[in-house]
């Protein structure tokens, strides 16, 4: 990434409301227009396609939320630019996915029903009858036991084999559903999401779609030696809507919305982004993450009809059960997304060297997230009340990562990274953006000081 000491300047020239004034004017100052020559010599370096597997020998790891700041002018395909909040993401075949997602509130209706009608039962009962039944139930409790214990080692059988590996990675998983579901339900949630934008899609002359293609079409290239993207007709389609959002379907369309391209500092970091999305797809993450649930919610029958059934009144229950499903989000629901997001980060770093980009970007991107949210003064909740690591984590995560993935980059015969390492250019400036606000005698006279840099930052 070779960035200029006036590029630099740009970046630093930034207090809270310099740093808005920057959004407004496209944040042009971040992307050197000549670094995307190292993106298009890529092209012609990666037909030499690196048909290698990608299963990393590392720590095991797993709809993406972003944050930052910019803009992205679609005068030029090869200009991008950096903003806020990004999150991804989601016949007959598809029958057994529709009737669980149909027949999921009747499951539970139907276990808060059966554990009152079970309490109401029993407090129906004379005391002469209710220690009749307990002296029978301490009499067979051994057939008692038996019998939930039988119940339990079907659930092992069940949950052992469903068991996969995960392609790439090879991290065991449940998989209920299968993958061919999901790519029958994905045209369903592909005919609603087009129903709803088509009005917004920008046409293939547009140079916002010419980036996205090529970006798509180039990592594609570059990994068909793995099936799973090979075997799809990657489908593209850019929204002209501010959100910053992007996600891929398990049948290969691709949504980006302007709002992301707006969100991203160069072609690198985009490169990253899309590679992360289908990441997701080769992965099979909705399938996944839809079998994990749907057997977690099946368990949670067993303990919600339970809950009614011994909570003396409704409204005990009603404090029980979603006692009950915040303990399920918070300890299985969340940090099983939040390992989703990291493999799909780790494999999408892969992705990405394979196609030959700068994977150092991807790091500096989350480190940009982080200042925006700062500037901005967005609030910081930790990371356990979320679906997503937070964007500290996951540049360190990402740096951990960089190595291997160079690694996978020169075997691939990509030509060599020039300029200085983004993530040095990035702690310089950040350094230096620092150093330029102690400088400042009041918070007013900071505001005025910062939006013009004082100092010429030094070519590295």
């Amino acid at each position: 990434l070779n960035l200029t000491g006036n590029i630099r300047n740009c970046f630093l020239s930034g207090s809270p409301a310099s740093y808005r004034n920057l959004i407004g004017r496209g944040l042009r100052c971040l992307l050197n227009v000549p670094n995307t020559e190292v993106y298009k010599n890529t092209q012609h370096s990666s037909r030499r396609f690196c048909f290698q597997s990608s299963r990393p020998s590392g720590e095991k790891i797993t709809s993406l939320q972003i944050s930052s700041v910019g803009q992205f002018p679609c005068h030029s395909a090869w200009n991008v630019q950096i903003t806020r909040s990004f999150h991804t993401s989601p016949s007959f075949q598809a029958a057994p996915v529709l009737f669980w997602i149909i027949v999921k509130p009747a499951q539970k209706l139907f276990a808060i029903i059966l554990g009152r009608s079970i309490r109401n039962w029993w407090k129906a009962l004379p005391p002469n009858k209710r220690e009749l039944f307990k002296e029978s139930a301490r009499k067979n409790k051994w057939k008692i036991l038996l019998g939930v214990s039988s119940l339990g080692v079907l659930f092992v059988i069940f949950y052992f084999t469903h068991l996969e590996e995960t392609p790439i990675t090879g991290r065991t998983r449940l998989l209920v559903f299968g993958k061919e579901h999901f790519r029958e339900l994905s045209q369903l949630e592909y005919d609603m999401w087009m129903e709803e934008l088509k009005s917004k899609m920008l046409p293939e002359t547009d140079a916002c779609y010419q980036v996205v293609e090529r970006v798509v079409g180039h990592l594609a290239e570059s990994n068909k030696d793995i099936p799973q993207i090979s075997a799809l007709r990657w489908v593209i389609h850019v929204v002209d809507e501010p959100s910053v959002n992007a996600f891929v379907l398990p049948n290969g369309q691709v949504f980006v919305f302007t709002g992301l391209l707006n969100a991203v500092s160069d072609i690198h970091q985009l490169s990253f982004i899309l590679g992360h999305e289908i990441a997701h797809v080769v992965l099979e993450h909705a399938a996944e993450k839809a079998s994990l649930v749907h057997f977690l919610d099946f368990l949670s029958l067993i303990f919600l009809t339970m809950i009614w059934a011994i909570c003396p009144r409704d409204s005990l229950a009603v404090v029980g059960q979603w006692i009950q499903s915040k303990l399920q989000e918070f300890m299985f629901d969340r940090p099983y997304s939040r390992t989703l997001e990291a493999e799909a980060d780790k494999v999408g770093l892969q992705l990405a060297a394979k196609a030959c980009v700068d994977v150092r970007a991807s790091s500096v991107f989350w480190q940009q997230m982080e200042l925006a949210e700062t500037v901005q003064g967005q609030p910081k909740l930790p990371e356990w009340l979320s679906t997503h690591p937070s964007h500290e984590n996951r540049a360190e995560h990402l740096d951990r990562l960089i190595p291997e993935a160079l690694k996978i980059r020169e075997s691939c015969n990509c030509p060599s990274l020039s300029g200085p390492d983004p993530r040095l250019i990035f702690r310089l400036n950040m350094q230096h953006l620092l150093e330029s606000s102690k400088d400042q005698e009041t918070p007013n006279s900071t505001k005025q000081d910062l939006s013009k840099p004082k100092l010429d930052f030094p070519h590295t």
